[in-house]
């Protein structure tokens, strides 16, 4: 109940931007006291910022207003990203909601794990959690708040994880997945270079989008987490491509 109550809360900030505290309780019928318990826990997480008497999305970066949309499938798709981590293990992460996600339950559900990324949010965003993070140099790119350029590609060098986790901005049959930025592209190809296992998190909408720059990784993907409203005809040409789709 909790849960959906936050899911209903980032839906209906995405939508309206800043909203009273005394209009989302009567919007899901709960008391003031409740809503504003809700409220706190999703601003210790960075999603909504408390302004005398209202609420608002955190718009101090995008990513954060990117997690609020879609929040509930995000995370399905990232509890099944987990499932392919074990105690132990060293994975890479690139910047991105879903990618920013999987590594908050990483981090959560999983011991003595080693996260790889060049993402300055996700560091930040687990920073209280148990576990050890690798956070790659280069040139900070203040909107998305990750790293790119030579020196991800120096930094990741030192490294080789079975499984790297990705986003995408968009995906085409003739592109394959793409993104809207050439130097997240490139840092995105230099970190797979050290990875056995490219697995893309993404929402089924993306698969109707298309970005301006291909990924254009070594090579292609191996698996794709998304969730139930992706069509089967995307389905079956992702595994004519020998990527293995699995639904959250």
């Amino acid at each position: 109940m909790k849960k959906e109550r936050e899911t209903k809360i980032l839906e209906l900030l995405t939508e309206h931007n800043r909203m009273e505290v005394v209009e989302l309780s009567d919007l899901l019928g709960v008391s003031q006291v409740t809503i504003r318990k809700d409220l706190d826990a999703l601003e210790k997480r960075q999603m909504v910022k408390r302004i005398h008497g209202y609420a608002e999305l955190n718009s101090s970066d995008n990513i954060n207003r990117r997690l609020a949309y879609h929040y509930e499938e995000k995370m399905k798709i990232a509890n099944k990203a987990v499932e392919m981590v074990h105690d132990g293990d060293t994975v890479m992460i690139e910047n991105g909601s879903c990618c920013a996600l999987a590594a908050l339950q990483i981090a959560k559900t999983k011991k003595n794990v080693t996260i790889v990324t060049n993402s300055a949010f996700i560091a930040d965003y687990i920073r209280n959690e148990n576990i050890q993070i690798v956070l790659l140099g280069g040139i900070y790119q203040q909107d998305s708040q990750c790293l790119v350029g030579p020196m991800v590609r120096e930094g990741v060098s030192n490294y080789y994880v079975k499984y790297f986790f990705i986003g995408t901005d968009g995906w085409s049959e003739r592109t394959g997945f793409t993104n809207k930025d050439q130097m997240r592209a490139q840092a995105v190809r230099d970190m797979a270079n050290s990875a056995e296992n490219i697995v893309v998190l993404t929402e089924s909408e993306k698969f109707s989008v298309l970005g301006t720059v291909p990924i254009n990784v070594k090579e292609q993907p191996k698996y794709v987490i998304t969730d139930t409203n992706i069509s089967q005809e995307i389905v079956h040409s992702l595994s004519d491509k020998n990527i293995e789709v699995i639904i959250s």
